[in-house]
């Protein structure tokens, strides 16, 4: 099992780069948000890796912190789920707002994933609540993101401008209101 590459990004597709570690191009699936984490990286990375092997194909997965890959991995291991589902899992939020999501029973968060119906949601939540449930706290913090993310799409940003926002928030940052104005700021500065 290959865990992690260090080197350089040669390429970058729409959801690939191509890693050159030792003189071996490696391609690499990720999520949208690490794509962007590793286009503004220039020189010497390190990303950690999950090997998915099929009949026909091996792809390698890739992500900027252990715990989205260990996330990444048990997410894999729901039936009906493969590797380009769970990786869009983890592009619509932190691990611990999908985490919290997961453990509260917001199916309603998942189907925002394309790719993944009611259905789904409802086995991923089965399949997983437990585990996720485990070091989690309450799903307060989860609802309080939802409201923000909520209240900017009805200011008229977009879900994906919203989310990317919200995720730049730093964590100490509590309660729906003050995330909302730290994501305006954020939002504002981008323009």
């Amino acid at each position: 099992m290959i865990i992690s590459l260090e080197g350089k990004i040669t390429f970058k597709g729409l959801r690939y780069v191509i890693l050159e570690a030792g003189g071996i191009g490696y391609k690499v699936f990720v999520a949208p948000e690490t794509l962007q984490k590793l286009s503004q990286n220039e020189g010497k990375i390190k990303i950690f890796t999950s090997l998915y092997i099929r009949e026909d194909a091996m792809e390698l997965y890739g992500f900027m912190t252990l715990a989205e890959m260990e996330l990444f991995e048990t997410l894999n291991n729901v039936p009906g789920v493969g590797p380009r589902t769970a990786l869009g899992v983890l592009g619509i939020a932190p691990v611990d707002t999908l985490k919290r999501a997961i453990a509260a029973g917001e199916t309603s968060y998942l189907t925002k994933v394309s790719g993944i119906g009611r259905k789904t949601a409802e086995k991923i939540v089965i399949e997983l609540r437990e585990k996720m449930g485990k070091g989690v706290e309450g799903s307060d913090e989860f609802r309080h993101e939802e409201d923000a993310l909520d209240a900017l799409r009805s200011l008229g940003y977009s879900l994906r401008e919203a989310r990317e926002a919200l995720n730049k928030v730093p964590p100490e940052v509590k309660g729906v209101s003050d995330r909302i104005k730290s994501a305006l700021n954020i939002l504002g500065r981008g323009k």
